[in-house]
């Protein structure tokens, strides 16, 4: 008997490197040292020490139970992206620039191919964050996961002078919210999206005229990522007081993250275009509107709160980056939380 009989195929391990490195190559920085293969990933903090007092971000996080999505649809090229977004998106909202980023991939059996196309799409959302892709682990686990499964999670590192840490603690009444345009549901409430819409080929291929496409395509959309829109804010001289990154939990448990006491969020849904795959979710389920903000983004992936004066300047930058912003809401004074009107 040897390892292979048991279930791990050392020789799958090799290839699947293999496979990936044409993909990691295109995340490279100057900051990083050595290639992809060693104990750990090198990355320089040279060009950090020309900060006052640098200040180090990390975040961690998954897709959740969209990789279900991936499976039925034989489609594992952008789940990556997911994983990526999911972790510097909370980077940048902080104010911080995202450095690197490793992934972590469990399955029941390495397919070497199927492990690439993983690997590809972790490599583009580095490629869209600016973040290198300095390693990783691909776990095989026989008897623990089918062999047709896998899991996915990562970790960022990012940096920020302690200067620029979006904190929100200079809110005041009548700062504006920016909301950015999502691209769909990104990577949260699959597990209700899933109870909603029947998860077979059929029900995934079936194209829906008010979605533009199939409802597996709308779905699978990989999480956009914001972090070049915040750095354009920045460079462009905007002061963003404080962020929000709309994930699990919906308005209602992320917009108040961004506040200090005495600041309270007011929201006006029909500020901007709620993407139908949403309409179509909240219709097919049943779903009381208040849940619906409660559990997803509803169109806008991230909420920045700029002064009033500053509000068209970050519009603009917010464009350049090649991202959608409206003009959602305002802060007002008042308890800390949000209303959605």
């Amino acid at each position: 008997m040897d390892y292979k009989t048991s279930g791990v195929d050392i020789e799958a391990g090799y290839r699947s490197v293999e496979l990936m490195k044409e993909h990691v190559k295109k995340t490279m920085r100057p900051e990083v040292l050595g290639g992809l293969g060693g104990f750990s990933g090198a990355f320089s903090l040279e060009k950090i020490k020309e900060m006052e007092d640098p200040v180090l971000l990390s975040g961690t996080d998954g897709c959740g139970t969209k990789v279900k999505l991936a499976f039925l649809m034989d489609k594992h090229d952008t789940i990556g992206i997911d994983a990526v977004a999911m972790c510097v998106n909370d980077i940048a909202c902080a104010g911080g620039e995202p450095l690197f980023f490793l992934d972590y991939i469990a399955c029941g059996k390495n397919y070497p191919e199927k492990i690439a196309e993983i690997v590809k799409g972790v490599a583009e959302g580095c490629i869209q964050s600016d973040a290198a892709l300095i390693g990783g682990e691909t776990a095989e686990h026989p008897g623990l996961m089918p062999e047709d499964e896998y899991d996915l999670a990562g970790f960022a590192v990012g940096v920020c002078d302690r200067k620029d840490l979006i904190t929100g603690e200079n809110l005041k009444a009548g700062d504006v919210l920016i909301g950015m345009a999502s691209t769909g549901v990104h990577s949260n409430g699959f597990s209700l999206v899933r109870k909603v819409f029947e998860m077979t080929a059929e029900s995934l291929n079936t194209y829906y005229d008010e979605l533009g496409q199939t409802l597996g395509e709308a779905l699978i959309a990989p999480t956009r990522i914001y972090v070049r829109a915040l750095k354009n804010m920045k460079n462009a001289g905007v002061t963003v007081k404080a962020c929000s990154h709309i994930t699990g939990g919906g308005f209602y448990e992320n917009v108040p993250r961004m506040l200090v006491d005495g600041a309270h969020a007011v929201i006006e849904k029909d500020s901007y275009p709620i993407p139908p795959i949403f309409t179509l979710l909240q219709k097919t389920g049943e779903i009381e509107e208040q849940m619906m903000y409660n559990t997803y983004n509803m169109g806008l992936g991230m909420i920045v709160a700029v002064d009033p004066s500053e509000t068209d300047k970050a519009m603009e930058a917010i464009r350049a980056a090649g991202d959608t912003p409206y003009v959602v809401g305002r802060i007002e004074a008042g308890e800390k939380g949000v209303t959605l009107c």
